[in-house]
């Protein structure tokens, strides 16, 4: 049962460090949305492929324009915070119980 419970843990961790990746990718494009980028540097075109099918989901289906003010990067911040505090925190206590 411990190789579950380690495989379960082990999941929690890498699904942690995926969303604070993603996280910080989402900052950088919000960040990116209020000055003008060179749309041909690589970075910057990285980051725009990274969060814009995300943005674009939450833009078709909420009305996210408040005053020319997108808050679309915040709902996506809101959803990660609740995934890292709910799945992946499970996934470690589910880990942990499964170890004893």
């Amino acid at each position: 049962m411990f190789i579950l419970a380690n495989f379960f843990d082990a999941i929690a961790g890498v699904m942690g460090w995926a969303l604070d990746i993603y996280m910080w990718i989402v900052v950088a494009g919000a960040v990116l949305s209020w000055v003008s980028p060179d749309p041909y540097n690589p970075i910057v075109r990285f980051i725009n492929n990274a969060t814009e099918p995300v943005f674009y989901q939450i833009r078709k289906r909420l009305p996210v324009n408040f005053g020319g003010l997108d808050i679309s990067p915040i709902i996506v911040i809101l959803a990660i915070y609740f995934l890292q505090r709910f799945v992946v925190n499970s996934l470690h206590g589910l880990a942990r119980a499964m170890a004893q």
